[in-house]
């Protein structure tokens, strides 16, 4: 139940000042690869998309989250609507939109698909999710796959004729991907004889495709231990044999019934039972985390939008039910014979659909960014362009990863809220999308896992020049903000804050050096959750230039721009006041959580 029946699912209007406003996507189209491309085909790609994600996709959430797949007879048996979605959402070209012409691609920005899937995402993420597993796992086929794999594999994965998959957990080991145990003995057929078990794996079987590749993590017999020793494969459930697909043993053990993500199975998979399990080489031995680590990092992208996109729709939500729901009035208000207010005119609802909003604007203009740079790093003519842009990608992939998914819980409570008794109920969807959120912050690197690699990788790569590249785009965008006129003591708390993290970070680092290493890395959870709010007090400022030089050119848009400039003022007196306590955290190596004894608890 919605309270209008309606749902943009994102704001376009939003979603064009991110593009061509904060950004200039526009100016994208001068780089080679996308010079076929102009902002009208940015629009007709958008225009489909959300045209499809409002009308057909976003009806078949509830039906899918009510009904999850059913596993029978060692089969996995999804909604019946996946077989009519999954070709719909192939004909809108996403599988191959950033994909060169060579391969049937359309050779557009990340920055424009990007937010084009983010509409699929919102209207039902877990149908999505096949599409973007398979996108990640036909991409690591076209860079490492030999040309039989090409042909033979990842050209029906872009066709849609599969389906794909990320096998990389097991039981015993869960995040830890040095203790992979699932074994590769070379064939004699030059393929691999694989065996072991694989647990969460999304989309690993269902009955709208005929054929599903998982891209497993395996050791060949004799290679050294932990993560120097893992191969990637290209294993299908079925294989293809005498011009035919037959059975590759690879069966499906189980099906974890999730709390969300319910129109998509997690599985438990078993390889070689029958000692009949063939798998591909991906990619050089030994080297296949190196391999996997490209779609790791697209698909914590892809969970960064996840996040976004779980917390937009439910925001939107929010905001219709607070503008149509008469209840109460105003504390000043003592004729009880008026009318009741609109609970959006109360001001504790527009401080819970604030703090969305500057939530969900937020992260997607961090994620926006993010792509922004995956498209200059593989697309530039310069090559310190690409340098540049390579490094900054990788410092913010955590960060693009972990906010959303931390803060888009948070948002996705407040919009229950918001609904009040109404949220707490199975009738109205808010409940659905928190519950979705919440995998957000597990698969893909847990938050914990992603505040170790910030901290312990990426800002401290290329001695720490990553974060030099990320301080002179801040100082940019500080720059840009007093020009278009922007509020000065934004401008003054961004340099602050931006200071007192690098300087905290080459005390850390110094700390590091020094052997020090659990110390530095004690509060690496504190550490991402300040840098965070950094990086989005950034985005915001930038939002906040492009508002102020919006409302310099005048026109009929007033509110609009009134209202990003209210979300930044929110964010720089809520959120960036809380830097210097986090830093401080972080600098002291407080030791109250690691000297807590486990027999103390």
């Amino acid at each position: 139940m919605t309270s209008s029946g309606t749902n943009p699912l994102l704001s376009d209007r939003d979603v064009r000042f991110q593009l061509f406003e904060v950004l200039d996507a526009a100016g994208l189209c001068a780089l080679p690869a996308f010079s076929e491309h102009s902002p009208e085909t940015f629009e007709l790609l958008l225009g489909n998309v959300s045209r499809f994600a409002r009308e057909v996709l976003f009806p078949t959430y509830r039906l899918m989250d009510a009904e999850p797949p059913s596993f029978r007879e060692g089969r996995v048996h999804v909604h019946p609507l996946m077989r009519r979605l999954y070709p719909r959402m192939v004909e809108l070209g996403l599988l191959t939109a950033t994909r060169p012409a060579e391969v049937g691609g359309q050779q557009l920005p990340m920055t424009v698909a990007s937010v084009a899937s983010a509409y699929l995402m919102a209207a039902n993420a877990s149908a999505y999710g096949y599409l973007g597993l398979t996108i990640g796992a036909a991409h690591l086929l076209e860079v490492f796959g030999t040309p039989w794999l090409r042909e033979h594999f990842m050209a029906r994965l872009y066709s849609g004729e599969w389906t794909g998959t990320m096998a990389l957990t097991e039981p015993q080991a869960g995040s830890s991907l040095a203790d992979v145990k699932t074994r590769a003995t070379p064939g004699p057929d030059g393929t691999y004889r694989i065996s072991g078990s694989k647990i969460f794996i999304s989309g690993a079987d269902q009955d709208f495709t005929e054929n599903v590749v998982h891209l497993t993590l395996a050791r060949i017999e004799g290679a050294p231990p932990g993560t120097r020793g893992i191969s990637l494969f290209a294993v299908p459930t079925r294989r293809p044999e005498g011009g035919r697909l037959v059975d590759n043993d690879v069966q499906v053990a189980g099906v974890i019934h999730k709390v969300g993500w319910r129109g998509i199975p997690s599985c438990v998979l078993n390889y070689g039972e029958a000692g009949d399990c063939r798998g591909w080489l991906v990619g050089p031995e030994h080297r296949g985390l190196a391999c996997m680590f490209q779609m790791m990092n697209e698909a914590r992208i892809m969970v960064g939008l996840n996040g976004v996109s779980t917390a937009a729709v439910a925001y939107q939500e929010a905001l219709d039910y607070a503008r149509s729901r008469p209840q109460g009035r105003p504390a000043w208000a003592k004729d009880a014979t008026q009318p009741q207010a609109s609970i959006i005119e109360h001001a504790d609802v527009r401080r819970m659909l604030l703090r969305q909003k500057a939530i969900v604007e937020g992260g997607l203009s961090l994620l926006l960014t993010a792509s922004w740079q995956a498209d200059l790093e593989g697309h530039s003519r310069d090559e310190e362009t690409r340098r540049r842009a390579g490094l900054l990608l990788d410092l913010l992939t955590p960060i693009a990863k972990t906010f959303p998914a931390e803060k888009g819980y948070e948002a996705n409570a407040l919009a229950l809220q918001v609904h009040g008794g109404y949220g707490y109920s199975s009738e109205y969807l808010p409940e659905a999308w928190l519950r979705d959120q919440k995998l957000n912050s597990i698969h893909e690197g847990t938050t914990g896992i992603q505040g170790l690699d910030l901290l312990g990788r990426k800002v401290m790569a290329a001695g720490g020049e990553a974060l030099r590249i990320f301080s002179e785009e801040v100082a940019a965008t500080v720059a840009r903000a007093r020009q278009a006129g922007v509020e000065a003591g934004w401008c003054e708390g961004m340099e602050r804050a931006l200071g007192a993290v690098a300087e905290l970070t080459l005390s850390l680092g110094a700390m590091g050096m020094a052997g020090e290493v659990e110390q530095m890395l004690r509060h690496s959870a504190d550490y991402m959750e300040l840098f965070s709010i950094v990086a989005v007090a950034w985005r915001w400022l930038a939002q906040a230039a492009a508002a102020r030089e919006g409302l310099a050119r005048g026109g009929s848009e007033r509110d609009f721009y009134e209202g990003k400039l209210c979300a930044a003022q929110y964010w720089f007196a809520v959120e960036v006041p809380r830097v210097p306590h986090l830093i401080e955290l972080c600098r002291s190596c407080e030791d109250s959580y690691t000297r807590m004894h486990p027999e103390w608890f």
